[in-house]
């Protein structure tokens, strides 16, 4: 059986419907639970009032960044309007556009719903853990299926009205954008409130996470859904569409490997349907086990399914489906990696956990060694998924292997997104006074949840990487392109020599990069937790009865201060990697450029993982610490294992999800301006 390629866009077209009425079925059925605690529903408005203030000014911000950039794209690209077809130019704009508005409409909705699911979540763990952990992976749920959706409906959309996969790497780059300031905005919202709540609550004062007397208590649950459900969707949103995006450009005209590519990302979406309505947890099962096991089922379906469509059309390839496989199964088996390192049931976090009662130096140093420790499983996974499927299916076999790791996608993401609502969940129950039980199972979810966000980190990084290197291919078909329709055929990329000195600048330059980007990611957050410190030591210092509990704490300057330092930050952290790639390429043309990706790749999968899952660690460290294990809440190793966490905070949280984001950035920035840098007098 041979099928059309116009049949799969009409069917992707069908999936991405189906997935949004699910998602719409979830939203309703989260909704018709109602809250009945009073204090529980006034302070659940107001983290959604904080959370849609700060999406608002973020956008507001992010428009005009995207209007400037689009009108750039229009002038410049694919080629200058003075030499090439306009036509192509304007749907270039045209679809980065698209990129970034579908992505920005995934998030908003994706926190209307964790913001509607966090208090309903804390009520329902008084009835026990099975409702109470249905409710927040459902309200997660509905941010993993219109992700999923919105990408494969952009990307179907684009390249059957253009025709062109290169018109897709402004699409890509459209995500990518938002993505690169989303979750560098949110990572330093939330991360500014959790770092400044902790050390004046926990460390200085003694009192609860989640007190009601600390004024960055709300703060920090705004930021829980800023940073880790918006910021992290639209990071995924980047990675799948980037993917996709890779593929179908080494695709070039076959149309058996577009068709697999569409196939394969539809039956991807419809494998995390069956995975999120199938996913269940019994009254005294563990949500870790339900969320890995969720997880599982649906790359088991997915497996069968591409299996199943490989047999039954006769232009698809078992070699390519073997591409696809390799990365998926890496993927999760980097996920059981990440797991081991991070899961407080294992043992290296209690190692951590019995370091925090010599102090915290002790505390930072085993995290930092376990967390670098914890690169290598991954790293050596995507070397190996990368070989594999080149060897399969050369380097169009690389893209699919990041195809196959990001097919379930719409899992991984209703994954990570259950962790914040949970986490506010938790809050909730100790503000609303329900109770030591539901405490305890509020904080059995949380624990869950924290493992799981550092797994589906650890997913996200390793398929960025695969999405890369496939990009990196994707630049030099576009570089190639540009050479021989420059005429300067002697030119032509077969590969990047390292010894050549224009590769080896390239090399050097890109591999700092990451480094700058989180040193000022990380400098963000510490220069705003500070002033959010003085400003917590303020209003105790002055509000009367704020310590007793006799006085409500002022919640919104808090807010405040956690938006507009965010927002004053983000702009610059993300244009250093766009502006970099840009003067390499003009001073050393896609020689340098090579080197660039290349160094920029490597050092930023490396510290990527590095950060993410030492932050993840110290993290779950406390909780062990804080569950009365070492001491237990109070003692030498809780106050350490707190400065732990808030050292983690900005790297699992801000600085090493944003990376994998940043070396896709300039990965699509590199492909879309191959012709400019051919055209320099000097190259060639």
């Amino acid at each position: 059986m041979i099928w059309e390629v116009t049949t799969f866009y009409l069917l992707a077209f069908l999936v991405a419907v189906i997935a949004f009425a699910f998602a719409l079925y979830l939203y309703l059925w989260v909704k018709k639970h109602k809250v009945e605690n009073a204090r529980i529903k006034e302070v659940s408005q107001l983290i959604k009032e904080g959370a849609n203030t700060f999406m608002a000014r973020e956008y507001k911000i992010l428009s005009v960044f995207a209007l400037v950039a689009a009108a750039v794209i229009f002038v410049l690209l694919p080629q200058p309007i003075w030499m090439g077809d306009v036509g192509s130019n304007a749907l270039m704009a045209v679809s980065y556009i698209l990129g970034t508005v579908l992505s920005a409409i995934a998030g908003k909705i994706g926190v209307m719903v964790a913001t509607l699911s966090n208090g309903r979540t804390a009520e329902n763990a008084k009835k026990g853990i099975a409702p109470a952990f249905l409710m927040g992976f459902r309200g997660g749920a509905v941010m993993g299926l219109l992700v999923v959706g919105c990408s494969l409906l952009g990307v179907a959309a684009v390249l059957w009205i253009s025709g062109d996969a290169t018109i897709l790497l402004g699409f890509s780059f459209g995500a990518s954008s938002l993505a690169l300031f989303a979750k560098a905005g949110g990572g330093i919202f939330t991360k500014t409130a959790d770092v400044a709540a902790d050390l004046t609550g926990k460390v200085e004062l003694g009192i609860a996470e989640d007190d009601p007397r600390n004024p960055a208590v709300i703060a920090d649950n705004v930021g829980d859904n800023v940073g880790d459900v918006a910021g992290m969707g639209a990071d995924l949103f980047d990675s799948n569409v980037a993917a996709m995006a890779s593929a179908l450009v080494l695709a070039g005209d076959t149309k058996a490997n577009i068709s697999m590519i569409f196939c394969y990302a539809i039956l991807g979406l419809l494998s995390s349907v069956i995975g999120i309505a199938t996913a269940r947890i019994d009254k005294k099962g563990s949500p870790t086990k339900a969320l890995n096991s969720s997880t599982y089922v649906t790359t088991a379906i997915f497996l069968a399914l591409t299996a199943l469509a490989t047999l039954v059309f006769d232009n698809f390839s078992w070699r390519i489906w073997g591409c696809a496989a390799a990365g998926l199964i890496v993927g999760v088996v980097i996920g059981l990696a990440t797991d081991f390192f991070t899961d407080d049931s294992k043992p290296i976090v209690k190692k951590c956990a019995k370091a925090s009662a010599s102090g915290p130096a002790f505390t930072v140093l085993s995290g930092i060694s376990y967390g670098f420790l914890s690169a290598l499983p991954a790293m050596i996974g995507i070397a190996l998924s990368a070989l594999i499927s080149y060897e399969l299916g050369g380097v169009f076999g690389i893209s699919m292997a990041a195809v196959g790791m990001l097919s379930i996608v719409g899992m991984i993401i209703s994954n990570d997104a259950y962790g914040p609502i949970v986490d506010n969940a938790r809050g909730l129950a100790e503000m609303g006074d329900l109770g030591e039980e539901t405490i305890r199972i509020a904080d059995e979810l949380d624990s869950a949840g924290n493992t799981v966000k550092a797994v589906t980190k650890g997913f996200s990084i390793s398929a960025a990487g695969l999405t890369v290197i496939s990009l990196l291919s994707a630049f030099m078909a576009e570089a190639n392109a540009a050479f021989i329709a420059a005429g300067k055929t002697n030119a032509i990329l077969t590969g990047f020599d390292i010894m050549d000195p224009y590769v080896f600048f390239g090399i050097l330059v890109g591999a700092v990069i990451p480094a700058v980007f989180s040193a000022m990611l990380i400098l963000g957050v510490d220069k705003n937790a500070q002033r959010m410190v003085k400003e917590i030591h303020r209003q105790f210092d002055t509000i009367e009865g704020l310590k007793e509990g006799k006085s409500k704490a002022d919640y919104a300057t808090c807010i405040n201060i956690a938006t507009s330092g965010s927002l004053r930050e983000l702009i610059p952290a993300g244009l250093i990697a766009i502006v970099a790639t840009l003067v390499v390429g003009f001073i050393g043309g896609p020689k340098a450029i090579g080197g660039f990706l290349l160094g920029n790749i490597v050092s930023g999968l490396l510290l990527a993982l590095f950060m993410s899952n030492a932050g993840g660690l110290w993290d779950n460290s406390k909780k062990y610490v804080e569950a009365g294990n070492e001491g237990g809440k109070g003692s030498t190793a809780h106050k350490a294992a707190v400065i732990g966490d808030t050292v983690g905070d900005p790297f699992k949280d801000t600085a090493g999800p944003s990376i994998n984001t940043q070396i896709t950035v300039v990965s699509l920035v590199a492909s879309l301006c191959s012709a400019l840098f051919v055209l320099l007098p000097w190259i060639g």
